[in-house]
């Protein structure tokens, strides 16, 4: 099975970009973030004409939304709203086999890490905390499940261009990277593309738009991530990050992030 996680920071303006990728990685199952549509605005026949017919949605207006695409049929899960929020950041399915594939678009948190001044960093810890607990009492650690999407995280001082910079920066602070940790270790995640590569190697997965010469500067962060339940991390064959993709023509700027299992 290969499966492949994007924030493609709008499915519609970016529709070419997805098939491209879809015909030159080919994945199973294809997971996109900011989807940025309304359920009833996602070009789902696009998608179908090229071999992804099975869809699980949660579509916003304007911003944020989530989709999974599927060669083989999709359940999709009930959805849940994080924080009560009905913001269209995450889906849930499963495959025929009952292998389940979470799809997150973690909120970003602004720019000033701290929650008593800045609510969208609140929100943000509220919604890991959450993700934590939810995890923790609705399911068991021996149920074979993925967690991909763009966590809005890089937790390891390899995940960034630059550790000791970006401390005091929104998406490596350390309570972030704590959030991040606890989540991951209540149900014994394991990050499958870490697993394939080792976490000495400076591996990024989005670089900002203000850096015109973006692969040149590489201030990259590794935001998009692939989790695994315990159960499939001995299953993990592949992991890659397709830097090339950031570079085509009116690119989103995360790359995508496919891992093989077996």
């Amino acid at each position: 099975m290969r499966i492949t996680t994007w924030n493609i920071n709008s499915l519609r303006l970016r529709l070419d970009q997805v098939l491209r990728l879809l015909d030159v990685v080919a994945p199973d199952v294809l997971c996109l973030q900011e989807i940025k549509a309304e359920d009833h605005q996602v070009p789902v026949a696009a998608l179908a004409d090229a071999g992804y017919p099975h869809v699980a949605l949660r579509g916003f207006k304007g911003y944020n939304g989530v989709a999974t695409f599927s060669r083989q049929p999709l359940t999709p899960a009930p959805h849940h709203d994080w924080c009560g929020r009905a913001d269209g950041r995450h889906v849930a399915a499963s495959l025929a086999d009952g292998l389940e594939i979470h799809n997150f678009y973690v909120p970003a948190g602004g720019d000033v890490p701290d929650p008593a001044e800045n609510d969208k960093f609140a929100h943000k810890l509220d919604f890991l905390a959450e993700m934590r607990t939810w995890f923790d009492t609705q399911r068991r650690a021996d149920k074979p499940m993925i967690l991909v999407g763009d966590l809005n995280i890089a937790p390891l001082a390899s995940d960034v261009w630059n550790h000791k910079q970006l401390l005091k920066v929104v998406s490596h602070t350390p309570v972030e990277v704590a959030a991040l940790d606890t989540l991951q270790s209540g149900l014994g995640w394991v990050d499958a593309v870490r697993r394939m590569i080792p976490p000495e190697q400076p591996l990024y997965s989005w670089w900002s738009y203000r850096a015109r010469n973006w692969s040149a500067a590489d201030k990259g962060r590794r935001l998009d991530h692939v989790w695994v339940t315990g159960g499939l991390a001995e299953r993990v064959r592949g992991a890659q990050v397709h830097r090339d993709v950031r570079g085509w023509e009116k690119a989103s700027d995360h790359a995508p992030v496919t891992v093989d299992i077996d």
